[in-house]
């Protein structure tokens, strides 16, 4: 069966298991997984490539009807795949294993793949195929963005972020994420900001400098810093990434202090906490106490009025501070 991507938010997704997600636009794929089919069943993954399934056929197949590698499995994905991996969907659907949802992720498929034919004809499974962003369908998520925010923007500011994100939804979502960050509790931003907060030239994002501070890592603290060209300009961005995600921590920890367990406050947070972060979001629970992250609050609050007053020293200022917050007796 096939289901175009615009049918999403009707489609329930709780009625099927297996799913084809094929094309060239890896974002769009990467949004509609997380969105629709990941998010809804807040399930666990087991990852393999098409190979890892063809070599070790019967082993995961016999491991599937007898549950016994994967109670507590529930999502399996299998990356790269092609018309090869055709015998073990259709076993798959012989033998009834109903009980586990199972992606089959592939690039371009042709109109004659044995593979996409299959799942498009059988009413059983789910094809849906994922084409490459146009500047409409860029800017339209740009629009929705900032709408969802109730702040107006220019067409000017429009046409920037979409050159930055070179066509790619994906680096669109990167430049979008750095911006939500800078604009918490404004109301309003300029074509200027939109110009400085996209031109940051990183090879870790801000929310890994943040993740490594908050999980006491000053090795990997130290190195995201001095392999980033960060200027005093990027100082804002990265103080309000972080006063975020301090302030998340600090509602988890709340819960997990009420008695909730971790796992259950982690899963049923809002807005949704993405399934690879969660491994470091528990960390970071575990890591810090509630009196030190209430301190911590008022100790960014004042780094970003030192800042504020001395924009010259602002990275000095920053980079001392992560580094003081990232150091443990085992650093």
């Amino acid at each position: 069966m096939i289901l175009k991507t615009f049918e999403a938010g009707s489609f329930d997704f709780k009625k099927f298991n297996i799913y084809l997600l094929y094309g060239e636009n890896e974002g769009f794929k990467k949004d509609f997984f997380e969105k629709n089919i990941l998010i809804k069943a807040d399930l666990k993954i087991t990852t393999y490539d098409e190979n890892d399934i063809l070599i070790n056929y019967e082993s995961i197949l016999s491991s599937l009807l007898n549950k016994s590698l994967f109670e507590t499995e529930k999502l399996i994905m299998v990356n790269r795949c092609t018309d090869k991996i055709l015998g073990f969907v259709q076993e798959i659907i012989e033998k009834e294993i109903d009980d586990v949802k199972i992606i089959f992720k592939s690039s371009i498929l042709e109109k004659r793949s044995k593979l996409r034919l299959y799942f498009e004809k059988s009413k059983k499974i789910i094809c849906t195929p994922f084409y490459k962003d146009n500047h409409k369908t860029l800017s339209l998520i740009i629009s929705d963005f900032f709408k969802k925010k109730n702040i107006p923007i220019s067409q000017e500011i429009i046409n920037i972020l979409v050159d930055r994100s070179g066509g790619e939804r994906s680096s669109l979502n990167n430049e979008l994420g750095k911006i939500e960050s800078y604009i918490y509790e404004k109301r309003k931003i300029s074509f200027d900001e939109i110009s400085v907060i996209t031109n940051l030239s990183e090879n870790y994002s801000v929310s890994e400098l943040i993740d490594s501070c908050l999980k006491k890592n000053l090795k990997k603290t130290i190195n995201i810093l001095n392999e980033n060209n960060y200027s005093s300009e990027d100082c804002l961005l990265i103080i309000r990434t972080f006063l975020i995600k301090l302030k998340r921590l600090l509602d988890l920890k709340l819960k997990t202090e009420k008695g909730e367990t971790i796992d259950t406050v982690i899963n049923s947070y809002k807005p949704s906490i993405f399934w690879k972060d969660k491994e470091v979001v528990k960390t970071q629970i575990k890591i810090w106490s509630l009196t030190e992250i209430h301190k911590l609050l008022s100790q960014i609050n004042e780094t970003e009025l030192k800042i504020k007053k001395n924009i010259e020293s602002g990275l000095l200022i920053l980079s001392d501070f992560l580094i003081t917050k990232s150091k443990t007796l085992n650093n």
